[in-house]
């Protein structure tokens, strides 16, 4: 099965290249089959990581950014792939 872990995060005002800068940094402990990145309005960064795992695997996310770099706690979602 394939997992899908996604993160979202949302900057404070003005500091969205610094936060997406921080989100290419991060490092995990394993390698995912795949890694994307994303970014929108509002300074807004979206970091997709595709895993070949069980739905309720462990599996290793980003951590949160320091506080002064976001405007509010990250959002997480896990979805499995249908097809």
């Amino acid at each position: 099965m394939t997992v899908a872990l996604m993160w979202e995060a949302r900057a404070v005002d003005g500091r969205g290249e610094d936060l997406l800068a921080w989100a290419r940094r991060q490092e995990l402990p394993a390698i995912p089959l795949r890694r994307e990145t994303l970014r929108a309005q509002g300074d807004r960064v979206l970091v997709i990581t595709w895993w070949d795992a069980a739905h309720d695997a462990e599996l290793p996310e980003l951590p949160e950014p320091d506080s002064e770099l976001v405007a509010r706690a990250v959002h997480r979602w896990r979805f499995e792939s249908v097809e």
